[in-house]
């Protein structure tokens, strides 16, 4: 029954964004539900659409009665003929794109930048068939005059509907502040799960910055150290504490209106030392999270996954690419954003956030990532020791990602779970060609490379959505971050980038993870399990 269950999860679209068949994946894609809203948008675009028509002929008879007022009658009749047989293809056009593009089943918080993309699109492509058909059919031929007025009629719709969608955001954005008023009377918090960490403690100064209460809650492996330069500020609370507690959690989430789920166990090594530890905490716990923030009416959800679910492929991924786990740290993270789909719903739209492979320096700063690694191992060690060196991968800056956190917190919120990989395009790179940055800016230090060090992961990713639909680029590059480290190493910042606190791996080998209690069995090691050995091909048939 489980395997089923695991099976009926990757076969979903919306998590591996794969169609077994086309019906199914527009379907699933684009969320189809016939309804009043539904059809009454419709009426309305049809009305704007024949309103945009009718003034491009208008406009046209005009200029042209204007330079020979004597044609008039006979233009006029002209018009209406031509109308009469233009005007039923172009609606018929427009319509079916509109609908199979998805424009009617976005809801009310999609995106306006996008949408207004999708109107030009859209209605450009509408036109264009429109006078291809009409050519074709010798109905209405493309003379200048005609064409002319499909210019206009074009640029008329255009304006219209992209009117009409600024005001409607417009009217959704004043409804929407002058229903939670009474809210921002009651100013609410944002709670941070794992706030000390590599990426929550360079999201903190950010959240404070602009002026929000923030809670944390975190374990505190490290310490408060990471998070050292904030703890006086008065807007910063400090929980201490473990959130696979239900007590705890429930707890921290009070008079809190935004939760970033950033906790848990990072990295293949890290992952791969007790696996039942990291189902425990990045699987199990993560559903205990979700349940208790939708429980207490907490819409926004954001949740910390990685690129890593892309395992290994030849293609160029993006949010809807297949997954492809190849470690107990990436199955651990598509079955958790499988969780938040299964309790997505109208009051409860989590925001996935899949990070590039991070790379530089915060207040609790890794060298267990292969920029940062590497670039000490450079300094330090006068080596670069290049494993797999074919591989590609994409980077990020953890300054970026804690800007890109930031900017979740104000987006629309839809009715399912919306997913964003989060890096630069332009930031793709291979090991081989990470070596040879760092070369370039330590110069002394010699290329070392050797065999497979069994990690077969190999994926560029596609940041598109990210950059189309927040506005959303990276700052850093990676020759930045190799700069950064080389800096903090030459000020003496850093002297033993092998000490276990920079490392995941190394810090729970010394410690034994005594702070982490060994947890029983649960439905969250049978998930991970079933995946175990079989392809999701196989799970799903079963």
């Amino acid at each position: 029954m489980l395997s089923r269950v695991v099976g009926s999860a990757f076969q979903s679209n919306e998590v591996l964004g794969r169609p077994t068949s086309f019906l199914k994946f527009w379907a699933d894609r684009q969320k189809v539900n016939i309804d009043l809203p539904m059809l009454f948008r419709l009426i309305c675009d049809i009305i704007l659409l024949n309103v945009a028509i009718v003034a491009g002929f208008i406009l046209r008879l005009l200029w042209e009665v204007g330079t020979s007022p004597e044609s008039l009658g006979e233009g006029l009749d002209l018009y209406i003929s031509m109308y009469t047989q233009f005007v039923w293809v172009l609606n018929a056009i427009t319509v079916l794109l509109f609908v199979v593009s998805g424009f009617y089943a976005k809801s009310g918080a999609y995106y306006t930048r996008m949408k207004a993309v999708l109107v030009v699109q859209t209605l450009t492509a509408a036109y264009a068939v429109t006078g291809v058909a009409a050519y074709l059919m010798r109905g209405f031929d493309l003379a200048p005059v005609s064409f002319s007025i499909l210019l206009l009629a074009w640029a008329m719709s255009v304006m219209l509907f992209l009117t009409s969608r600024l005001w409607s955001a417009s009217w959704r954005y004043l409804m929407r502040r002058e229903a939670t008023s009474s809210d921002r009377d009651r100013k609410k918090k944002i709670l941070v799960i794992g706030g000390a960490g590599y990426i929550g403690s360079a999201l903190l100064p950010k959240l404070l910055a602009q002026g929000h209460e923030v809670r944390v809650l975190d374990l505190c492996l490290y310490g408060t150290e990471p998070i050292k330069d904030v703890i006086g500020n008065p807007n910063l609370e400090i929980m201490r504490a473990d959130f696979r507690q239900v007590d705890v959690v429930v707890q921290a989430m009070a008079d809190v209106d935004t939760v970033y789920h950033l906790g848990g166990l990072v990295g293949d090594p890290a992952c791969a030392w007790n696996e039942d530890l990291t189902i425990d905490i990045n699987l199990a716990a993560t559903r205990l999270v979700a349940q208790i923030a939708k429980g207490n009416g907490i819409r926004r959800f954001i949740f910390a996954s990685t690129c890593s679910v892309y395992g290994a492929s030849e293609q160029m991924l993006d949010e809807q690419s297949e997954l492809n786990p190849l470690s107990l740290y990436a199955k651990s993270k598509v079955a958790s954003e499988k969780v938040l789909h299964e309790l997505a719903d109208e009051t409860f739209a989590p925001i996935v956030v899949r990070f590039a492979t991070i790379f530089g320096l915060s207040g609790r700063t890794r060298f267990d990532l292969v920029v940062n690694l590497l670039t000490a191992k450079a300094k330090l060690d006068g080596e670069i020791t290049i494993f797999g060196g074919d591989q590609w991968r994409p980077f990020l800056h953890v300054d970026d990602a804690g800007a890109a956190l930031l900017r979740m917190k104000d987006i629309p919120l839809g009715r399912a779970v919306e997913i964003f990989n989060v890096g630069s395009s332009k930031e793709n790179y291979t090991i081989n060609q990470v070596g040879d940055l760092i070369k370039l800016q330590v110069p002394e230090a010699e290329i070392v490379k050797s065999g497979s060090d069994g990690d077969n992961r190999n994926y560029r990713v596609d940041f598109s959505k990210i950059k189309m639909m927040l506005g959303f680029e990276t700052q850093w590059t990676v020759e930045g971050g190799i700069n950064q480290v080389i800096a903090a190493i030459d000020a003496g910042l850093i002297t033993d980038y092998k000490h276990p606190k920079y490392s995941n791996l190394a810090y729970l080998s010394e410690t034994k993870g005594n702070q982490l209690a060994r947890p029983d069995g649960t439905w969250a090691h049978q998930v991970i399990r079933t995946m175990d050995g079989e392809t999701f091909d196989t799970i799903a048939a079963e």
